[in-house]
């Protein structure tokens, strides 16, 4: 049986073995494969078992390799495959669910406190000689905010929202949740579900943790951006397209926005035109709060249980059911 992996670099760069998935078949790993539709099918080649992060399986490609039984998204988000066509061709489609909350939720944290303390940046003036040619025994050169008190409105409430609930309640943060679904087990006196609206009206800090719908898309926009509290501060590590970035940096640079950390952009890798390359306070990440080795192993042992689940014939974590 031939298995061939479409982009494994990102996943393993080295530092991880793909040898327990070899052991199922002829292996074949692609650091990266060109989005072009004939490359992709070139790439894919005879495999019945074929494997994606960020390389897109559309029906046009579907189409062409009808001996492809199996596909595993080597991430938790599956919108590079056209699911629903792969189901009219009885392709089971797998994702890894839940691999990187711990990871992610740190991040998000790291992003707030970095804007909170500036870290990087005091860091880099006292290397540039600014503490050494201080009249004070210290310095900043930016404001510092102590998290205790505010308010972290949290869009998204799957197990990374949750995670980052948790972490932030034990920094004193008071927590606003908006989610498709309320959960009143996880209300506390700390913890509330509120209309988006609200959300936007009354939290110093906006963290996005939902999924990219057409319902979700563009959600931070100049129209909700003018509900939200004057000098907020926004955070994404979920998905680019959740931010109309024209609008984000325009509210950067007029300060209605004070801050804003993001971790993914709305076209990966990046433009160079990209309107929050140039906008104020803006904390930009290459898209590596996923990236730990502890997430990828965990991704990767995820990806080994779906194909021997998937060949013992009770396929699991299965997102076209």
């Amino acid at each position: 049986m031939k298995i061939v992996v479409l982009d494994g670099f990102t996943l393993n760069p080295g530092d991880l073995s793909w040898d327990e998935i070899a052991e199922y078949g002829d292996l074949e790993v692609h650091d990266r494969t060109p989005y072009d539709t004939k490359e992709i099918i070139k790439a894919i080649g005879d495999a019945e078992i074929v494997y994606t992060n960020k390389t897109p399986l559309p029906k046009d490609v579907l189409e062409n390799v009808p001996w492809v039984k199996f596909i595993g998204v080597l991430a938790t988000g599956y919108n590079v495959v056209d699911v629903a066509f792969a189901k009219t061709l009885d392709i089971i489609v797998t994702n890894v669910p839940s691999y990187s909350t711990q990871s992610v939720a740190q991040f998000t944290m790291a992003l707030i406190l970095e804007m909170c303390h500036q870290v990087g940046n005091h860091s880099n003036a006292v290397h540039d000689g600014d503490w050494v040619n201080a009249v004070d025994f210290c310095f900043w050169n930016a404001p510092l905010i102590e998290l205790e008190g505010k308010t972290l409105g949290i869009i998204g409430f799957g197990s990374i929202g949750q995670s980052v609930a948790k972490v932030a309640q034990a920094f004193g943060l008071k927590i606003l949740v908006n989610s498709r679904t309320n959960k009143p087990e996880f209300e506390t006196d700390t913890l509330k579900f509120v209309a988006l609206n609200e959300l936007f009206a009354q939290s110093d800090f906006i963290s996005l943790h939902c999924p990219l719908f057409e319902s979700t898309r563009g959600i931070i926009n100049s129209a909700n951006i003018e509900k939200m509290k004057p000098g907020v501060k926004i955070i994404n590590t979920a998905r680019g397209g959740l931010v109309v970035e024209k609008d984000l940096a325009k509210a950067l640079n007029s300060g209605k926005v004070s801050g804003a950390a993001v971790d993914v952009v709305s076209e990966e890798p990046m433009k160079a035109n990209n309107p929050l390359l140039n906008a104020k306070n803006c904390i930009i990440t290459p898209h590596i709060a996923w990236a730990p080795k502890e997430a990828r192993m965990r991704l990767l042992n995820t990806t080994k249980n779906n194909l021997e689940a998937y060949l013992d014939g009770t396929p699991i974590n299965v997102v076209n059911a």
